[in-house]
């Protein structure tokens, strides 16, 4: 899985992904560290750049769970990861699970 280039236009799954993700973002780091002006992108880091902790992840795994039920397995995603890759994981390569994650839902049901 290749991550988007700067430069290349996101689908509009893609799109509104990443706008469901900014949102859940936004009200975890609202209620738990007060911040609500946080820019939140597809390179956004969930460790660098957000400072989350992997109980925040957790957090993280309800939100989805919450929106997209069964479609999409955060946990499982993250199992499938070394410790490197989580550690830098983006915000874009959550978006492109949660895409493909949502087409293969589709297509099974």
């Amino acid at each position: 899985m290749t991550s988007p280039t700067p430069h290349s236009p996101l689908t509009a799954e893609e799109e509104s992904v990443l706008a469901d993700l900014s949102g859940m973002l936004a009200r975890l780091l609202e209620d738990e560290y007060g911040l609500d002006d946080v820019e939140i992108g597809m390179h956004t880091t969930f460790n660098r750049d957000l400072e989350l902790e992997s109980i925040d992840l957790v957090t993280l795994a309800g939100l989805l769970q919450e929106r997209y039920g069964d479609r999409v397995n955060f946990a499982e995603f993250l199992a499938g990861m070394e410790f490197d890759e989580i550690i830098e994981l983006t915000v874009g390569r959550l978006v492109e699970y949660v895409v493909t994650s949502l087409k293969a839902a589709a297509e099974a049901g």
